[in-house]
Formats: structure tokens, C-alpha cells, sequence
């Protein structure tokens, strides 16, 4: 629904921060590179608004052969303002979504979703039970898709800050006053390097996931729990919400994450969780001044306060603050336990660590108790709960962290101990039934295989140290420091009892009670191959007795769903279909055995690798495969757009719920329309696939046209992860990873693996079948919404200045050709489809936000493009460089994705 008011408030909030920017740029940078980036905004403006108009050979004239500094200076200007202008954009979305919560109208709000819930006949106290029974779990990963520094985030969270203080204060005061701390804001950041110059290290991502963990979701996650209790009338709901990362256990690819690695993650997550509950006790403290003679008080209490031994006499008839002395006390101790460090503030007295949270909890709950049954309901719900909430949803440990390797590693890794303990000379060699039978008798076995005077591989020796770590973090934090150890890579049930193997001779599996293991492993089907593959293989699993038992421990059986690859491997459209074909194998498989499916989906920030709208991903599964329980992994710059702000981490936290909910909750669709139309999918995903295949994998010269029209060669410049861009040093693509797939290709403004192969899906098909689908069925009105926006963000014509980069001027011809002849029968179809005579017809406020902000990243595309042509013809002018860097991460902001 179109807003004006709404429009305007965001052009004008635009135009004052890029009124401000030019101030810096003149000042900053000078005159003449004002004057430049001015004319070149001004002829990209012009252009966009009538492409066939004269502007164009303008733009064209301006942005060749320029000079490098004002190259530099152009991208660095441009990249600024593509960052201003998601700030801005951000906070008309943010304003949005709080105007159509309040009118009732967003079912990914709590309100809304119970609202829907009851119409559809749904009672509160069925969300109640189904919530006790959850698990919500934002996965936050280190995948190098975010181009941004920390330093810059920090600076775009300092200026969205300024301006929401800006809008409390409403008009008042000199506009030329009160922009002043706005543009000092950006003077900094026009004075920030937006590119790295150092390599980023596995500490560096934990330390920036860290801080989102510590400056968000400590705050935001109680918040949520909070609201959704008193929505419920329902206190004592159990925590659902359960953050968790990757970084420090994911080694899939990365050799640099090891055991010390491990420890160093659970370190660093605990000092910043056991220093937030330390400040808060600490303000606790200065605020529960209640004196004895005037203040009633528990037994238990009076007995907490005794226990402290507080030697002050200032506090001698304070009891809750000699109580909290003692509570410090105790964190301080287990601050320096855990977090191997003293704490940032000394305590008063000595005192013993808590051995977990449950004691502190405890502790904390006796002030409570005691404050609610002497002095009311107005101590109910304050500082002090939300203090116990915090507890409850993030214990000592902060984020549950997973492990992740690739079956090919632990296959090598059983293979060498059980060669060395002459048990099996050659298990590579064994087939399927031939491995599961060797790894079920071990398993029984109490006999460990590992000797410590044998010699064994050193990626034994790496692989058995992690385990051993994640034992010792499992020991000192509890059950839900690491819960899952996920197995890329995965094609045979042998896959999934390696791990329980390897488990097993670190104490974590124990042959007498397998049920016990704490840590489960699970498969991920990744692949095309391995998505059809997926229901024999978890059939195979649960056969054997091991695997049974965890799972019938748990309740669930959890499986991790791959995006990026399967999109890779097969296209967008035959992803999608194979990716909801598995899930509605694998929750019958789950079913038969009496067990709840838990999905990961391993989604990225591009469609091309899952993104777009968790909630309208969340509603698309097929019936029975949420049941309450998803997990989801969080990328790159996603984690910066979903989470970088409280306001827009509580919404989309309560969007992923509510999609959780009402897709577990609501009338389901999917199985009917799946019934009515899946063999139409099924046709368009093979035709789709056919396609794709034959463009990627199977046109000679591909890998060299790709290699040439994108930037994939500069994006390993960026150093924007600890892990290199492929598995292998192989040039396949096979063997390329999907971010650098994906982030190369919306570079250059092609965007091919969110579309490429649906155009020719379609030629022949019933459309009037197909735009049924597009209108009532989820699943094909997201997977159509998603193409769609991905469209609206690529543009051909600038593709083709980028095949310009291929040497081989035929080859790039033709490949051009055959990218472009598949985009126009594309184009026509999901018009056809949608029944609108232009992308996003159907989401006019997407489309105005996409509009809005193309011409400032098409400048930017050329700059590139110019760059790149002289540093690959020699041009080794580390200016080049920078002007290149500086232009692929504003084009990765203005696109708003990365990888």
C-alpha cells in the first residue's frame, strides 16, 4: 500500500544525509572531487529516471578514464552514500512496520500471529504448550559475506542513533545546530578505511559475533521472552528463543580453527556474559538500599546476606545489597574460572565460583522472591527478573556453539585409528554395510581405539584435540554449550556414526548409556544428490541402535538443509523444490520412529543462497516440518541488517517465532497444493536444472568467461573471513564455495544464481496453472517473490560492460548471449506469472526502495569495471586496488547483498 507521508519522510531523511556528505566530501576531500561526484550523480539520476535520454552517453563520458585518485575518491563517495542511504532506509522500515503493527495488520508481530491463531479457532493455551516445547535458534556464522568493518558498523549504529534522538526531540532546536553532530559523525566515517588491510583471524569473528551477542541479543532475547509470558499469561514459559554460533567450532574448510580455537570462543563469550551479569548485580546493588527495620524480608534471604561475610558496616541492615555483595563476589570468581581473566570490577569479598548457572539463578530468585512477597507486585517484573531471564536464556555460556567438520575428514580420522589399533588395515576401502557393521561394534564396545604412545595423522591428533575441548566446555558450562555436531558432505548413515565414534573416545558417547551422549550428531544434505538421497540415508541412521537412542533422548532428529550449494549445484528453482521435496521425506522418516524433525535451514543472505523473508520461509514449509522447532543460520551482513539495532532484532526475532508458530499451529496448505501441483514442479525444477547445468557446467569456456566478467578474482582481496574461497585450489566451480559464487555474480549485476534457469522451466507450461500457484500456494509465491526481487536488482546492461573483461571477445559473446537470451524469457515469464507488466508490480514499497538507490551503484559498477580492466592489463598502483575494494563494497551495500 502506497504511503506518501512515508515516502517522504525517507527521501528527505535521504537527502539531508547526502546534503551533509557532499558538506565532508568539499571539505574533506575537495572542491574538484565534490564537483565530480555531483556531476556524476546528477547524470546517473538523470539516466535513471529516462534511460533513453542523453544522460547516459553523459555518465558514460564521466565515468571513463578517469584519473585514479578521483576514482578512488568517486567509489569512496558513492560507497559512503550507499551506507547513509540504508540507514536512512532502515528507519522507514522500522517506522513501517511499527505503524502496521499497531494497526493490527503484521501476523509477524505476537498480536498479529495470535490474532490470525484465533480466528483460525487456535487458543492461547495451545501456543503456550507448543512454546514450552520449542526451540527458535538465529545461528550466527562467520561467512565471509560482510564487506563492512566493525568500525564502520559502529559508526552507521552512532548515526541511526543520532537520528532517533533526532525524532524524540521532534523539531525543536537549529536545524544547522543539530546537524552537527550528525556530520561529525560523518567526517569520521569519511575518514574510516571501508576496507580491510590485514587479514582477518578466527578471534576476529568471535570477537565481532561477540559483540552482537553482547550489545543485542543479552537485551533483546529476555525482552522477547518477557513479552510473549505476559502475552500468554504464562511466567514460568521455559526460554525457546536459544542463540547460537559457529565461530570457533565450524573448521568445514577452515584449518585454522582448532582446539585452542574452541577454547578461546568459550572464553571470550563467557567474559563478556559473566560482565554483563556483573554490572547488572552491580547496579542491583546500588539500587536495593532496602534497610531491615523498614523492609521485611525471607528467611532465605536473611540466610544469602549472612553467607556473604560483607565486612561493611554501611551495609550491616542492608540485606538484599550484603546478599548481592555475596552474588558478585561469586561471579567475580567464576568470571576469572571461565573466562580466564580477572573480572573489569574487583569484588568486595572473597567467595567460591558458582558451578553453573542454575546456583546463580537460584541465588538471584531468593532477592526476587523475597522483594514480590514483602513488598508486591511492583518488584514482579523489573531489573532483577530481567536479570534471571537473561540467565535463563543465556546460562554461562552465552551462545550454544556447533560443531562442524566434513565427512570426508572423519572418514580419514576412524580410518587412521582403526588401522593404527589393528582393527581394520583399509576402512576406506569397506562399503556402506560394511562400514556401519565395523562403527556398530565399536560403539559396543568399551575399548577405546586411541593409544597415546601410537603415532597417528596430525589431523587425528587436530580432530580428537577439538572433541576433547568441547568435552572440557560441556563440563564447565553445561548441556547447552555445544548440542549438535553437524556433518557436511553428508551421503550414507557411516557419515553420522563416525562422529558418535569419535565422541566416544573423548567420554562423550558411552556404549552403556548412548542415550546420555550430550552432543548429537546430524547430517546435511547440501547437494541436489544428496537431497534426493536424504530420506535412505536418515532411514539407515535410525536403524542403528546408537543413533536411535540420542535421538529418542532428544525427541528430535536434527537435519541441516544446504541452500547455497543445492542452488550451485542446480539452479534457484530446482533448489527450492528439492530443498521442500527432502523436508517432506525426512519428517516422515522422523515420524515412523516416533521422533520430531528439527530442520536447520542453512540459508545466506541472497536469494541465491536462501534469503528473503524468514517469515514468509518460515510459512512456505510443508506441513509437519517446523512442529516448533527451526534453526536457521544467520551470515555475513545479515547479521548486521537483522540484529545491528534492538528495535529491528526484536521484530525480526518475533518474526521468525511467529512464523514458527503459526506454521506449526496454523490451517497448513502446503501438503494439498504440493498433491494438486507437484508434478508441475517437478517438471519445471528438471527443466530448470537441465538448463542451468548446461550454462555452468557443461558450456566450454564457462569457468574462464566467469572468471573474467565478475570480480572473483578481486573479492579475495577483501579479506572479509578467516577461511579461504575454495575448498580445493582446484578453478572448478564445482569447487568454488557458494558465497564468492554468489557475491561475484551480484558484483556484476547478474544475479544469476537467483533466476537463471526458470525462463526456460516454463516455455510451454500452463500459465494459468502457474499463476494459481504464483497466487495461493506459499512455497511458489515466495520462491516467485524472491526471483522477482533479485531481478530488480540485476541489470544486463551493465552485465554486458562486464563481459567486456573477457579477453576472448568471442567467447564472451556468446556466453553474454546465452545469460541474456535466458533473462529475457525469464523476465517474460515471472511477468506472466505475477500478471504485472514489470518486476515487483505486486510490492510497490520494495520496488521504490530498490529505485531509489540504483543510481548510486551504478557509478560505482563502472568505477570497477575501469579499475579492474587496468590492474588486470599490469597496473599495479595500489590506488587501483583501493578503488576497486572501495567499489565492491559500495556495490555490496547498495545491494544490500553480498554473498
Amino acid at each position: 500500500m502506497n504511503n506518501p507521508a512515508a515516502d517522504d519522510a525517507l527521501r528527505d531523511e535521504v537527502r539531508l544525509l547526502g546534503g551533509l556528505l557532499g558538506e565532508v566530501i568539499r571539505a574533506e576531500g575537495g572542491q574538484a572531487l565534490f564537483d565530480q561526484v555531483e556531476a556524476v550523480r546528477q547524470a546517473s539520476v538523470a539516466y535513471h529516471r529516462d534511460p533513453a535520454s542523453h544522460p547516459a552517453k553523459r555518465l558514460e563520458k564521466l565515468l571513463t578514464a578517469l584519473p585514479v585518485d578521483q576514482a578512488a575518491g568517486l567509489a569512496h563517495g558513492f560507497a559512503l552514500f550507499s551506507l547513509l542511504a540504508n540507514i536512512a532506509e532502515d528507519r522507514a522500515s522500522r517506522r513501517r512496520a511499527r505503524d502496521q503493527a499497531e494497526a493490527g495488520a503484521r501476523p509477524d508481530t505476537p498480536e498479529g500471529a495470535l490474532k490470525r491463531l484465533a480466528d483460525q479457532g487456535v487458543d492461547r493455551a495451545a501456543v503456550r504448550a507448543l512454546l514450552e516445547e520449542a526451540l527458535i535458534s538465529p545461528v550466527l556464522t562467520a561467512h565471509p559475506s560482510e564487506v563492512r568493518r566493525k568500525s564502520v558498523i559502529d559508526r552507521i549504529a552512532a548515526i541511526s542513533d543520532l537520528l532517533d534522538a533526532r525524532d524524540r526531540a521532534g523539531d525543536a532546536g537549529d536545524p544547522a545546530t543539530s546537524n552537527e553532530p550528525l556530520r561529525r559523525q560523518i567526517v569520521i566515517l569519511w575518514a574510516t578505511r571501508l576496507v580491510r588491510s590485514q587479514g582477518l583471524v578466527v578471534q576476529d569473528e568471535i570477537d565481532t559475533v561477540v559483540s552482537f551477542l553482547d550489545r543485542i541479543f543479552l537485551h533483546v532475547a529476555p525482552r522477547q521472552l518477557a513479552a510473549w509470558r505476559r502475552l500468554l499469561e504464562a511466567p514460568d514459559l521455559q526460554p525457546f528463543m536459544r542463540v547460537g554460533t559457529w565461530v570457533g567450532g565450524d573448521r568445514d574448510g577452515n584449518p585454522n580453527v582448532d582446539a585452542g580455537v574452541l577454547a578461546a570462543a568459550f572464553r571470550t563469550q563467557a567474559r563478556a556474559v559473566l560482565s554483563f551479569y556483573l554490572d547488572e548485580t552491580h547496579a542491583l546493588g546500588a539500587e536495593l538500599s532496602l534497610a531491615a527495620d523498614l523492609a521485611q524480608v525471607s528467611p532465605e534471604l536473611t540466610a544469602l546476606a549472612d553467607a556473604a561475610h560483607d565486612p561493611s558496616p554501611h551495609r550491616a541492615d542492608e540485606p538484599y545489597r550484603r546478599a548481592l555483595t555475596g552474588i558478585y563476589a561469586r561471579l567475580a570468581a567464576t568470571h576469572e574460572t571461565l573466562g580466564r581473566a580477572p573480572p573489569p570490577r574487583r569484588a568486595a569479598v572473597q567467595a567460591q565460583p558458582y558451578p553453573g548457572p542454575d546456583a546463580f539463578e537460584t541465588d538471584l530468585r531468593v532477592l526476587h522472591d523475597s522483594l514480590v512477597a514483602h513488598n508486591g507486585a511492583v518488584f514482579a517484573d523489573d531489573r532483577l527478573n530481567d536479570l534471571i531471564t537473561a540467565v535463563e536464556v543465556f546460562g554461562f555460556h552465552m551462545a550454544t556453539l556447533d560443531l562442524r567438520q566434513n565427512s570426508d575428514v572423519h572418514e580419514r580420522v576412524v580410518a587412521d585409528l582403526l588401522k593404527v589399533a589393528g582393527v581394520c588395515p583399509d576402512y576406506a576401502a569397506l562399503g556402506e554395510e560394511g562400514r556401519l557393521a565395523l562403527l556398530a561394534a565399536e560403539l559396543a564396545s568399551p575399548r577405546l581405539l586411541f593409544s597415546a604412545y601410537a603415532d597417528y595423522a596430525p589431523e587425528t591428533l587436530k580432530e580428537r584435540a577439538i572433541l576433547q575441548a568441547a568435552a572440557l566446555a560441556l563440563a564447565a558450562f553445561g548441556p547447552q554449550a555445544v548440542r549438535t555436531h553437524i556433518v557436511s558432505k553428508t551421503d550414507a548413515a557411516s557419515d553420522l556414526l563416525e562422529v558418535y565414534l569419535l565422541l566416544k573416545e573423548v567420554g562423550l558417547y558411552r556404549p552403556e548409556d548412548p542415550a546420555a551422549c550430550p552432543i548429537q550428531a546430524a547430517p546435511l544434505f547440501e547437494t541436489i544428490e544428496d537431497l534426493r538421497a536424504a530420506r535412505p540415508t536418515l532411514e539407515r541412521l535410525l536403524q542403528e541402535p546408537s543413533a536411535l537412542a540420542v535421538a529418542k533422548a532428544r525427541g528430535v532428529q536434527e537435519v541441516m538443509i544446504g541452500y547455497s550449494d543445492s542452488n550451485k549445484d542446480g539452479s534457484y528453482l530446482t533448489s527450492g523444490w528439492e530443498l521442500h521435496e527432502a523436508s517432506r521425506a525426512l519428517v516422515e522418516v522422523t515420524q515412523t520412529h516416533g521422533l520430531k524433525l528439527q530442520l536447520f535451514h542453512g540459508r545466506g543472505g541472497t536469494v541465491g543462497r536462501g534469503g528473503g523473508s524468514a517469515f514468509a520461509g518460515v510459512l512456505a514449509q510443508p506441513e509437519g516440518t517446523v512442529q516448533g522447532r527451526i534453526r536457521t543460520t544467520e551470515q555475513g551482513e545479515v547479521i548486521a541488517n537483522k540484529y545491528g539495532e534492538p528495535e529491528i532484532a526484536l521484530r525480526n526475532l518475533d518474526a521468525l517465532t511467529c512464523g514458527a508458530v503459526l506454521a506449526s499451529l496454523g490451517q497448513g496448505t502446503d501438503h494439498a497444493f504440493a498433491a494438486e501441483h507437484g508434478a508441475t514442479l517437478s517438471t519445471l525444477s528438471a527443466r530448470s536444472m537441465a538448463a542451468y547445468r548446461k550454462l555452468v557446467y557443461e558450456t566450454d569456456g564457462f569457468v574462464d568467461y566467469y572468471r573474467a566478467a565478475t570480480p572473483i578474482a578481486e573479492i579475495a582481496d577483501l579479506k572479509i573471513g578467516s577461511r579461504p574461497s575454495s575448498r580445493t585450489a582446484s578453478p572448478r566451480i564445482e569447487d568454488l564455495r557458494a558465497i564468492p559464487w554468489v557475491f561475484s555474480w551480484s558484483q556484476s549485476r547478474v544475479m544469476l544464481p537467483g533466476w537463471f534457469g526458470f525462463g526456460s522451466a516454463v516455455q510451454g507450461c500452463d500459465m494459468e496453472e502457474l499463476k494459481a500457484m504464483a497466487e495461493t500456494w506459499p512455497f511458489f509465491k515466495t520462491l516467485v517473490q524472491n526471483m522477482e526481487m533479485v531481478m530488480a536488482k540485476a541489470d544486463m546492461t551493465i552485465a554486458r560492460r562486464y563481459a567486456t573483461l573477457v579477453p576472448d571477445a568471442s567467447l564472451a559473446s556468446h556466453i553474454y548471449g546465452e545469460i541474456k537470451a535466458e533473462w529475457d524469457r525469464t523476465l517474460a515469464a515471472v511477468l506472466a506469472v505475477t500478471g504485472h507488466d514489470r518486476l515487483l508490480g505486486g510490492q510497490p514499497e520494495l520496488d521504490r526502495l530498490i529505485r531509489l538507490r540504483m543510481p548510486y551503484v551504478e557509478p560505482l559498477n563502472h568505477v570497477q569495471i575501469e579499475l579492474i580492466r587496468r590492474r588486470r592489463a599490469g597496473d599495479e598502483d595500489p590506488r587501483v586496488r583501493e578503488g576497486i575494494l572501495l567499489a565492491i563494497n559500495g556495490v555490496a551495500a547498495g545491494l544490500r547483498n553480498s554473498g
